[in-house]
């Protein structure tokens, strides 16, 4: 039940990240906003999660987790996660809407780290491939389906029930999680460091994200990428840069979290630019244009079972491999289109192959990563792998509309592409040049870890 529970929060989170998109337009105009501004519904919350990620994991693996303590922090962090939803689609204004976003975001954090701690609590190890790619599939899901999704609701009831969609899920979550987990004392309080910390890393984050927003009008503000330094590493000379290093030089997973990152760079990259081509170039509707991109997670959904019996049986690194090659292929193949293929068809079968590779990776490297976390560091683990899908989801769109720009109306729409095709193939590179090492059996079974009673699986 909580491998349930786990997925359902991947999938809301992640479809909370991405379904706000097809709104911009919509709130900009009923809010009286440049869509600039408008774009702070997005930014907040992006910015919410990555920045607090690694915090969260700390806090989590601090003693927040210990014990029924699971409980009371995922009922906090559900709860948290629909009001600031409702106080969002409340919003009189884009001051209001924007402080709701970054307070949701703030709670999907948390959700996030929590996803991966709750499946590896609830299964044996020798299953947790398979569990792990419930989360792992479900997650991209939510982030592919949201403009489908967000797009129907825009058409018919417009942007505030776009971001009311994901309320019914929490609460199926909540009152499952009250039912089958034991009752138990509160989280303690993170306390001011973790606050300084998110602060550090989110200035870091937005610097960067504001000098790949902003360079397609004016170039010169690539500049301010280095002002994301300073603050990294500052961060980096803190103790909590230490447990996170730990991780990283302990598991020898670096080359799974950059994988990671570079993958979900490259899915995001590839959605934005495919959703505004064919809204543009085609002349689609919004759910015209989410319903074709539709084949990319139906092929995910579908191979995403597949891909953790497959990572159970020859490890997950081997499984991890064929999956983000089969990606990088589809996008490839998609950068290569030519101008006057722009069909629905021909766009469609290229984004299920990308979708079937994504379905096989997810669950396995999810897997890889968190299977070879030392003991006590599996919060940490589960954070910075999060953080590395949640900076590429952001980095994604950012870095295609900057490549987009330079390039020029021409040529840009495809050279975006390129830089997508690249990044996957990078990730395939990482995966395969840098061992993960997985404590445990010949199908990358770890060291037994705390279980839950059979009552809550």
């Amino acid at each position: 039940m909580l491998v349930a529970i786990a997925g359902a929060l991947s999938f809301v989170a992640m479809l909370d990240m991405n379904i706000a998109t097809m709104a911009l337009a919509d709130i900009s105009t009923d809010l009286d906003v440049s869509p600039a501004m408008a774009q702070w519904t997005v930014l907040g919350y992006q910015l919410a999660v990555v920045a607090l990620l690694l915090p969260v994991g700390r806090w989590l693996d601090g003693g927040a987790t210990g014990g029924a303590g699971l409980r009371s922090a995922l009922v906090l962090a559900v709860c948290g996660f629909a009001l600031c939803g409702l106080l969002a689609a409340a919003a009189p204004w884009m001051a209001w809407l924007a402080a709701a976003r970054i307070a949701q975001g703030s709670f999907g954090a948390l959700l996030f780290v929590l996803v991966p701690v709750l499946v590896m609590r609830s299964v044996p190890p020798a299953l947790r491939g398979r569990a792990m790619s419930v989360p792992a599939t479900l997650g991209p899901l939510g982030a592919v389906t949201g403009p489908a999704i967000g797009g129907v609701l825009l058409d018919t009831f417009g942007w505030r029930a776009v971001l009311l969609v994901k309320l019914p899920v929490c609460l199926a979550v909540l009152l499952v999680a009250v039912r089958v987990m034991p009752k138990g004392g509160r989280p303690a309080a993170p306390g001011r460091q973790p606050l300084t910390d998110a602060a550090l890393v989110g200035s870091a984050v937005a610097a960067l994200l504001l000098a790949l927003t902003l360079a397609p009008t004016v170039p010169a503000w690539l500049l301010l990428v280095v002002a994301a330094a300073p603050p990294m590493l500052w961060w980096l000379r803190r103790p909590a840069a230490r447990p996170v290093l730990d991780v990283l030089r302990a598991s020898d997973a670096s080359g799974a979290y950059g994988a990671v990152c570079a993958l979900a760079t490259a899915f995001a990259a590839m959605y934005y630019v495919v959703a505004l081509r064919l809204q543009s170039d085609s002349g689609l509707s919004a759910t015209a244009t989410g319903l074709t991109v539709l084949s990319f997670p139906l092929a995910m959904g579908l191979m995403g079972p597949v891909g953790g019996r497959v990572a159970d049986r020859y490890g997950p690194r081997p499984a991890a491999i064929v999956g983000a090659a089969t990606t990088a292929l589809g996008l490839t193949l998609l950068a290569l289109i030519g101008d006057d293929d722009w069909t629905r068809g021909d766009v469609a079968w290229r984004l299920a192959l990308a979708g079937a590779g994504m379905g096989l990776y997810g669950g396995p490297t999810q897997t890889l990563v968190m299977t070879a976390a030392p003991p006590g560091a599996v919060g940490v683990a589960g954070s910075l792998v999060q953080l590395s899908r949640g900076l590429g989801f952001a980095l994604g769109p950012a870095l295609a509309a900057a490549v987009w720009g330079l390039a020029g109306p021409a040529h840009g729409a495809r050279e975006a592409l390129v830089v997508s095709a690249a990044a996957g193939w990078l990730g395939v590179l990482l995966l395969a040049t840098r061992r993960t090492t997985v404590r445990g059996g010949p199908a990358g079974s770890p060291a037994a870890a705390p279980t839950v009673s059979g009552s809550e699986q």
